[in-house]
């Protein structure tokens, strides 16, 4: 997937927004009581998102497969759900998002670990990208 890193890169940034404005918010009200929620836009937003992208940017080879696409979709999803069911879990006592958010944020997970696994193995050697593309 073409620029697969900036689209990681993309999402993580606004993530890191609106963990840095929910905090702002909570600390300008001095109700902290959605700290989880902005602590996980924090971590699995802005912090594994971005080193995702990073890892793509360092790696270009990894984001010539199809799996590159796949593994961008769940973790976007997951990441976005995850810290939207942390609310709702919070604040009313319905944990159902935020299971469904973490399973598919796992996912990303794992499958960033297979991009990984297959990097190492050497299984990009011939389909990797010219320069010029």
């Amino acid at each position: 997937m073409k620029r697969v890193d900036l689209y990681f890169l993309l999402l993580a940034t606004f993530l890191l927004i609106c963990g840095a404005v929910l905090g702002i918010v909570m600390g300008t009200k001095e109700d902290f009581q959605l700290a989880p929620v902005h602590a996980h836009l924090n971590l699995a937003g802005w912090a594994s998102l971005g080193l995702f992208g990073l890892a793509y940017r360092a790696y270009p080879q990894m984001a010539a497969t199809r799996l590159a696409f796949y593994h961008f979709i769940v973790s976007a999803i997951g990441s976005v759900l995850l810290p939207i069911g942390i609310g709702f879990a919070v604040l009313r006592n319905s944990p159902g998002i935020a299971i469904v958010g973490s399973i598919l944020w796992f996912l990303g997970v794992l499958l960033f670990g297979v991009q990984l696994l297959r990097l190492t193995g050497n299984r990009y050697e011939q389909r990797t990208l010219s320069p010029a593309e």
